[in-house]
């Protein structure tokens, strides 16, 4: 199966009932872009119309390898359209408020799955008939772990709550990535390699963010707190959102397997790892899992000592050395957990399908979907339940 062959294979757009015809200083757009991830986007905006970042919010981040249209706002910004290498801004109106994640009332999705046979397509569609009526564990996907060591799993939040400021400096700035440019190895390399002479890596990184760290280290060698304090304030939120959702993965990984029998669970491969999907429910199940919300992991969440829930986070936590009141970094203000909760159950609505011819891989077949998913939840879910051969739950991964 193949999927992202070309932009217009995956498709998603930002679904928002804001109403852009109000008075304000918040200039309010339609973004459109093919293949460009939204920050890139919003850069090369933000460098013609000559716009400080801080400027700017948007709803939240779209696929690089997609057709995406999405919003965004610019307080004060220029009352015009502009067309720029497959990106399409649209000026809508005038707001009173900035365009913000809670902003977003969901996606709307069109994918293209390609290079099937007919076997793979029926199987497909028999699973997405299941989907429909059950839906799919609202997991975090492989999108949230983009800042996650891909040898070692390494998660820099973990490094940030242990007190393990320069381990976790280290893994933001010198860690290899599988999708780094050329630029970055080389720079990753050289601090690699001279980690520690600060003097010395001032000299020889090229003018950027990591330079900015570096010197400051140069004259407070041992403040590995502030270094990481001076790191992008949107990498804060990145790394802290990655170790969560990898926490809450697991705490609704483990209610499902404490749950469903182990016979109706399947585990589906992810970046991370393998989670356990359910390929049969009962309707007491099903209804429990629908009504369920397991909350973020955070030191500030207090729940009762007699809610289940606590003890699920307890005992994944407990697997990580850590107690919920330790999720927090001390001595950096701008970097917490974010507190709440999140739906355990993805039930997409409007959920159609249609087989067809493969026109680019020739004897094969393709199968389009679309659907609507609420926020914060992932079309790459849906995809792998109905394509993977998922393995029985039962053998160990």
């Amino acid at each position: 199966m193949k999927l992202k062959q070309h932009p217009d294979d995956f498709r998603v757009e930002e679904l928002t009932d804001l109403d852009p015809s109000a008075d304000g200083p918040f200039a309010f757009y339609r973004l459109e872009k093919r293949g460009w991830s939204t920050p890139d986007a919003l850069q090369a905006v933000r460098q013609r119309w000559k716009i400080d970042l801080q400027r700017v919010s948007c709803g939240g981040l779209k696929d690089r390898h997609a057709h995406t249209i999405q919003y965004f706002s610019i307080f004060r910004g220029p009352q015009r359209n502009l067309s720029h290498n497959d990106v399409g801004v649209t000026y809508l109106g005038q707001r009173a408020e900035p365009y913000a994640s809670s902003s977003v009332r969901g996606n709307l999705f069109r994918l293209t799955l390609r290079d099937l046979n007919p076997d793979e397509v029926t199987a497909a569609q028999a699973a997405l008939e299941a989907v429909r009526v059950q839906g799919v564990p609202n997991y975090f996907d492989d999108q949230r772990f983009g800042s996650v060591s891909p040898e070692g799993r390494e998660f820099i939040a973990k490094s940030l709550v242990l007190g393990h400021f320069e381990e976790a400096l280290r893994l933001a700035l010198a860690a290899p990535y599988a999708h780094d440019r050329a630029a970055a190895k080389r720079e990753k390399a050289v601090l690699r390699e001279h980690w520690g002479d600060w003097p010395l890596l001032r000299e020889r990184l090229p003018r950027g963010h990591p330079l900015d760290v570096v010197s400051f280290l140069a004259h407070r060698p041992d403040d590995f707190r502030g270094a990481v304090s001076r790191l992008h304030p949107e990498l804060h939120g990145l790394y802290l959102a990655a170790y969560q959702s990898h926490l809450w993965n697991r705490m609704l990984a483990r209610w499902l397997e404490q749950q469903v029998p182990a016979e109706h669970l399947s585990l589906i491969q992810v970046r991370l790892g393998t989670l356990p999907f359910p390929r049969q429910l009962s309707q007491e199940t099903q209804a429990a899992l629908s009504a369920l919300r397991l909350p973020l992991p955070s030191s500030r969440q207090k729940l009762d000592e007699d809610d289940p829930r606590l003890a699920l986070m307890r005992s994944v936590l407990a697997e990580e050395g850590l107690e919920p009141r330790q999720l927090q970094v001390k001595g950096v203000r701008t970097m917490f957990f974010s507190k709440g909760d999140r739906a355990a159950l993805c039930l997409p609505a409007h959920l159609e399908h249609e087989r067809g011819t493969d026109e680019k891989h020739p004897g094969r077949q393709k199968l389009t979907l679309s659907f609507e998913l609420p926020r914060g939840a992932y079309a790459t879910l849906i995809v792998k339940r109905i394509t993977v051969s998922p393995s029985p739950a039962s053998v160990e991964a």
